[in-house]
C-alpha cells in the first residue's frame, strides 16, 4: 500500500471494511477486530490512528508491533491467521502500521478471545459486536462447515411428510424401488438413509430439506419457507397492487403416473403467478395443442430465476421470504442472504457451481428443474434474456440478498 492510499482510506474513515486503533490496546480487543473483519469480507485495521481519523503514530518500534500483532492473531484467534504487515512512514517522525485481512477467509467464523471464552463477532458498519446464535449459524453455512438442510427440525416428525409426494419422487422420478405405502418402518429407514430425515437423541426427525421438499405443511415448521409474490402497476414498490400473494407449500410437485401435475408445488405456483401478470400469448399449433409464447419474458429465464432463488437462498434467514416483484418495466427475484462462500456475480456468469442447499439442489436435479451443468444462469437468464429482446439482465448482491432483475 502506498502512503496515498493510505491517506485516502484515513480521509474516509471507519467502515464495514476499515478499523483505527492505538498500537497499545488490550490483546483481546485487537483480536475482536481482526475476527469480525474476517468473518464479513476482510479489510485494514490502521494502528497509529484514532477513531477520528487523526495520525498519532506508532509508540513502539514497528518491528515490535508487527510481533505483537502475528502474536495476537496466534493465539488469540481460533482458528489462527497469519495477517499481511505493513509499515508506512508518516509526516514528523511518525509512523502507522497496517493489518490486512483477506476477503476470501474459508474458515468461518473466526472466534476471538475475551477472558476465557471463545466469541464470535461480526462486523456491522463501522463497528463490530457479537454474533447472534443465528448470524453465527449463518457463518458456519456459508464456509459450508454446516449444511442447513440437512439439520432436523424441532418439533417435526414423520408424519409431517408427505409421503404420497416421496413415493412419487423414488417411483416416478428415481425410478426405484421402495416400500409398500402401509410400511412405516421401512419409509423411515429409506428417508434416513436419503438425508430427509436425521436421527437426533434416537429420533427420526425430518431434516430441513425434507420439510422444505416434501413437507405437507412447510411453513408450520420454516415460516421463511415460501414466495411473497406481488404485481405492481408501476415502477416502483406500491401499497396498490395488482395481485399479492403468499405462495406456500413444499417445493416439489405431485405427478400422475401419465407425467401430468396432479398437484403443483411452489416453483409452479409461481411461474402461474408471473404468467397471469405478464403478456403471454396462446396459439394453436398444427397438431391442434395449445402453446403459450411469452412475450414479456422466457418462460425458461423465469424458471431459473426462481429455481435459483429457492436453492441457494440463505434459510437460517427466518424473518424474509423470497420476493417475486412485478413491475411495469422488469421482473425482480430477490433471494435473502449473500452468495454462498467463494461463489461471486462474475463466477456465476461464468457457470461456476456452488450450493448452499445441497439436499435441495440434487432433489430438483432429478426433477430436471436444474441444469446438470450448472450453467442455468449464462444460458437460460442471461442468453434467453438477450436472445428474447436483447436486454442484459441484472445480477446484484447486496448486504443481505441477491438480486436478478429481468428487464422487459
Amino acid at each position: 500500500m502506498t502512503k496515498t492510499e493510505l491517506l485516502e482510506i484515513i480521509q474516509n474513515g471507519e467502515n464495514s471494511g476499515v478499523e483505527f486503533k492505538r498500537d497499545n490496546v488490550d490483546p483481546d480487543s485487537l483480536a475482536k477486530e481482526m475476527a469480525a473483519l474476517l468473518n464479513l469480507e476482510g479489510g485494514y485495521i490502521i494502528l497509529g490512528v484514532e477513531d477520528d481519523g487523526t495520525v498519532t503514530g506508532l509508540t513502539k518500534d514497528h518491528k515490535e508491533v508487527e510481533e505483537w500483532v502475528v502474536n495476537v492473531a496466534r493465539n488469540n484467534i481460533q482458528l489462527p491467521v497469519i495477517p499481511y504487515w505493513e509499515h508506512i512512514q508518516w509526516d514528523e517522525g511518525k509512523s502507522v502500521g497496517i493489518i490486512t485481512l483477506p476477503s476470501d477467509s474459508p474458515d468461518k467464523p473466526y472466534k476471538a478471545k475475551k477472558g476465557r471464552a471463545w466469541i464470535t463477532f461480526i462486523r456491522v458498519g463501522s463497528s463490530s459486536r457479537e454474533a447472534t446464535r443465528e448470524e453465527e449459524a449463518r457463518l458456519y453455512q456459508s464456509s459450508g462447515i454446516m449444511r442447513y438442510d440437512k439439520k432436523p427440525v424441532p418439533g417435526s416428525e414423520f408424519k409431517d411428510l408427505d409421503l404420497r409426494r416421496l413415493q412419487n419422487y423414488f417411483r416416478e422420478i428415481r425410478k426405484q424401488e421402495c416400500p409398500p405405502m402401509e410400511d412405516m418402518e421401512g419409509w423411515q429407514k429409506l428417508f434416513l438413509n436419503t438425508d430427509f430425515m436425521v436421527e437426533s437423541r434416537t429420533l427420526p426427525i425430518p431434516t430441513v430439506g425434507g420439510i422444505l421438499l416434501f413437507g405437507r405443511s412447510p411453513n408450520r415448521f420454516l415460516p421463511q419457507a415460501g414466495i411473497s409474490a406481488v404485481a405492481y402497476p408501476g415502477k416502483e414498490k406500491d401499497y396498490a397492487s395488482l395481485e399479492r400473494v403468499q405462495i406456500r407449500g413444499p417445493i416439489t410437485p405431485l405427478y400422475a403416473s401419465s407425467g401430468e401435475i396432479i398437484e403443483t408445488g411452489i416453483v409452479e405456483q409461481t411461474i402461474e403467478f408471473v404468467r397471469h401478470n405478464t403478456s403471454v400469448e396462446a396459439k394453436i399449433d398444427e397438431r391442434g395443442v395449445r402453446q403459450d409464447r411469452w412475450k414479456d419474458y422466457p418462460l425458461e429465464s423465469v424458471r431459473e430465476a426462481v429455481v435459483n432463488a429457492i436453492v441457494h437462498r440463505d434459510y437460517t434467514i427466518t424473518v424474509m421470504d423470497i420476493e417475486i416483484s412485478i413491475f411495469n418495466d422488469r421482473l425482480e427475484v430477490i433471494s435473502p442472504g449473500r452468495l454462498p462462500n467463494t461463489v461471486t456475480v462474475e463466477k456465476m456468469k461464468a457457470g461456476y457451481r456452488a450450493s448452499r442447499n445441497e439436499l435441495v439442489k440434487e432433489v430438483l436435479r432429478d426433477y430436471r428443474f436444474i441444469e446438470a451443468s450448472g450453467l442455468g444462469v449464462p444460458r437460460k437468464i442471461i442468453r434467453g434474456m438477450l436472445e428474447h429482446n436483447g436486454k442484459q439482465p441484472d445480477l446484484i448482491e447486496e448486504e443481505d440478498r441477491f438480486i436478478v432483475k429481468l428487464w422487459k
